[in-house]
């Protein structure tokens, strides 16, 4: 039964993975505006660093003690824990409990 599950799988990724690529019959002359690795992978300077979040000052501040402090009060509460593990310690421990002691 394993092996049928696996031979699905591979079939199935098999399949997606050749979606993507065109014909062998298709080949036409490709400009460089049109080339395929100008799909959207690369983007600009620009664009990508307001994309990218930044690194907060603060957080190179705090020592690993420091930070799994705040994990500890955080974890007494269950909605701070949530925010902790969907926008990070730094920002959970100042909605719930206010400015960093540190």
């Amino acid at each position: 039964m394993k092996s049928l599950t696996l031979l699905f799988f591979c079939c199935m990724m098999t399949a997606s993975l050749s979606a993507g690529v065109p014909d062998s019959s298709d080949t036409k002359s490709v400009s460089p505006a049109e080339s395929p690795s100008d799909d959207g992978v690369f983007v600009k300077r620009e664009e990508a660093s307001t994309l990218v979040r930044q690194k907060r000052a603060g957080v190179a501040d705090l020592s690993v003690a420091q930070l799994e402090s705040l994990r500890e009060v955080c974890e007494a509460n269950l909605a701070c824990e949530h925010m902790m593990d969907t926008s990070g310690i730094i920002a959970a421990y100042t909605a719930y409990y206010g400015p960093i002691p540190f």
